[in-house]
């Protein structure tokens, strides 16, 4: 039996100095074009993604700009989840990342692997 699933988590690591922070988001906005629901999950280095005003001079070429890709993502109605401990290390709180970013524990993408969601991990 096939096992089928129209939800991808992409869950990254690398923040905005890193060219796989491009392939995450790009891959990400992908998924969505192919008609996937599909959530990104920040740690580590990635939480610097989100903060405000982090990506908006960011060009990792040839990718298209880290602000555009994640512009584009959020508005196309993908989610974005900032992994709390990472965020608060950071100083970061709800008030210091974009608009349309939740500050969420791991729990959000385990409810969604445990009903089929697909992973992929930059």
């Amino acid at each position: 039996m096939e096992n089928a699933t129209n939800e991808l988590i992409v869950v990254m690591t690398k923040g905005i100095n890193d060219e796989l922070s491009s392939v995450g988001l790009t891959i990400a906005n992908g998924a969505i074009t192919a008609g996937m629901t599909v959530g990104v999950f920040l740690t580590s280095n990635a939480i610097d993604l989100v903060r405000k005003n982090g990506v908006d001079h960011t060009h990792v070429h040839p990718m298209e700009s880290l602000k555009g890709l994640l512009d584009d993502f959020i508005a196309r109605g993908g989610k974005v989840w900032a992994c709390p401990p990472c965020t608060s290390a950071r100083g970061y709180n709800q008030d210091s990342i974009v608009e349309g970013v939740e500050i969420q524990g791991a729990s959000v993408i385990f409810e969604r692997m445990k009903t089929g969601a697909a992973t992929v991990s930059f």
